[in-house]
């Protein structure tokens, strides 16, 4: 290609930073490099889910077509709009379209099911890999390697190279230039990797994730020039900045055979129910999967007093049915039934992000996890590390973008960005109080009872939910490019 008007480096392969080098590539004159530390672009991992908001995003990058091939269809009717199957063929699935979850009340020795999401339209999501509604409004899902199959393949071949076993250990801003030089008032930052190997570039994004190399260089850089400049403190809260915080909330993921629940408790409501069992501290949700022969089952257990405090071993361990199965003796049979059938199950400690006070520093910007990452309770995780990248990728391939005024890009996707997913992050720290029936107002501690200001009780936590979901189907990602667009130009 022809000398670039500014070269990107984007530390991360995954889900956000794929994304951004796909958008990116609709700009021939933009050179992008990614960096991604494990020995290839399709891991495994937790699934990726989309809402219509972000499919949007999709076809505007000309995804959709080949991530239809490779879609997991949802239970419930085939949203049309995704026009995974022609209007004249009968959808390949069982499951009536009205089918939803249904909310139950199950720590104790007989439950009570006090929702059912049903209403056209509504919809409720959990975790990473599902949704159950009407299909007017759902979510489709991918296993993680198929959907970052699908990004690699619309890289672009003449703009954007890939580099794998290259993890980041710092960076640095060269001294300036000789003033001939094209670059010399913008001299370039250095990537230093862990295998010894350095490479250059005008601009890093880090899409690195929670634990994210570049966030900690940024803040660590910040924190140096406010401690110089005799701002201890807010050097020392820049640097509080830097680790992942324990949520205290801990799940558990496994899958089990229908057959075997079957045995266990004959016509048992989850082989043909998707169910969200909850309880004070506790929460266990189950729904069929593979064609109806599995069953999906997570159980989150929430420990707030723990919030914040470190974590003893890895993140992620495998765990038995033995660690959990006691803390269950009160809950009524079926969820005991559910829980008999586990073999093995690995558990994840959710760790979130601090929240920063903003996203970008110099030439240096961070998009998805490594910039906020959050409790994953509106299953919109991927779906805003995507948005991230749209909205930059459309900042970055702007006229008025040049190497001159690349900070001035940055700032404006901070600007639009930030208080935006800080307010989805909020909501959804407010679905994990209010499934696990911690909600200050809405608590359960008093010895049960089966009254009606109980059920008005387990009503608003389901109307808090929705409430907090209704972002998801009512806005769209259009209007906040448009904004930066608007502050771009006015700032020329």
């Amino acid at each position: 290609m022809s000398t670039p008007k500014f070269r990107v480096a984007i530390c991360g392969g995954g889900v956000g930073g794929l994304v951004l080098a796909v958008a990116l590539s609709r700009y021939p004159d933009i050179r992008v490099d990614i960096y991604e530390s494990s020995t290839s672009f399709t891991e495994a991992g937790a699934g990726v889910g989309l809402w219509p908001r972000t499919w949007k995003i999709m076809e505007a990058l000309d995804l959709h077509r080949d991530l239809k091939k490779v879609a997991i269809v949802p239970p419930g009717k085939v949203p049309s709009q995704y026009g995974l199957i022609p209007p004249d063929r009968t959808p390949p699935l069982t499951i009536p379209p009205d089918v939803s979850f249904t909310f139950r009340k199950a720590d104790q020795p007989i439950g009570i099911s006090f929702h059912q999401l049903m209403k056209p339209g509504e919809v409720y999501c959990y975790l990473i890999d599902r949704i159950h509604a009407d299909g007017s409004e759902g979510m489709l899902s991918f296993h993680r390697p198929d959907f970052l199959n699908v990004l690699t393949q619309h890289l672009s071949d003449s703009s954007c190279r890939t580099h794998s076993s290259k993890r980041l250990v710092s960076y640095r801003y060269e001294q300036q230039t000789s003033p001939s030089r094209r670059r010399s008032h913008h001299p370039p930052i250095t990537l230093q990797f862990h295998d010894g190997t350095a490479a250059q570039c005008d601009l890093l994004i880090g899409a690195d994730g929670i634990q994210s190399a570049v966030r900690g260089c940024m803040l660590r850089e910040a924190a140096g020039k406010s401690r110089a400049n005799g701002r201890v403190q807010e050097a020392n809260e820049l640097l509080s900045e830097i680790e992942p915080r324990w949520s205290g909330m801990t799940m558990y993921r496994t899958t089990i055979s229908s057959e075997a629940l079957n045995r266990k408790l004959s016509r048992h409501r989850v082989l043909h129910e998707p169910m969200v069992y909850v309880g004070t501290n506790t929460q266990v949700t189950a729904y069929p999967v593979a064609r109806g022969t599995q069953v999906s089952v997570a159980v989150t257990r929430v420990q707030l007093d723990l919030e914040n405090t470190p974590v003893d071993g890895p993140w992620i361990q495998t765990s038995s049915r033995e660690d959990l199965i006691h803390e269950f003796d009160h809950w009524e049979p079926e969820v005991q039934a559910v829980l008999q059938c586990v073999q093995s199950m690995s558990r994840w400690a959710i760790h979130t992000s601090p929240q920063l006070k903003s996203y970008v520093s110099g030439r240096v910007g961070l998009i998805g996890d490594a910039a906020h990452a959050m409790l994953p309770y509106e299953s919109v995780g991927s779906g805003q590390a995507i948005e991230d990248a749209h909205l930059l990728a459309t900042l970055l391939g702007h006229p008025s973008t040049t190497i001159d005024t690349l900070t001035r890009a940055l700032e404006t996707y901070d600007r639009v960005r930030r208080p935006f997913i800080q307010m989805v992050g909020e909501g959804s720290k407010e679905n994990a109080l209010l499934y696990t029936l911690n909600y200050p107002s809405l608590r359960f501690d008093e010895p049960e009872r089966h009254d009606e200001k109980r059920l008005q009780r387990l009503s608003e936590v389901c109307h808090r939910i929705k409430k907090n979901w209704e972002w998801v189907w009512n806005t769209t990602l259009e209007g906040d490019i448009d904004r930066a667009l608007g502050m771009l130009e006015n700032r020329r």
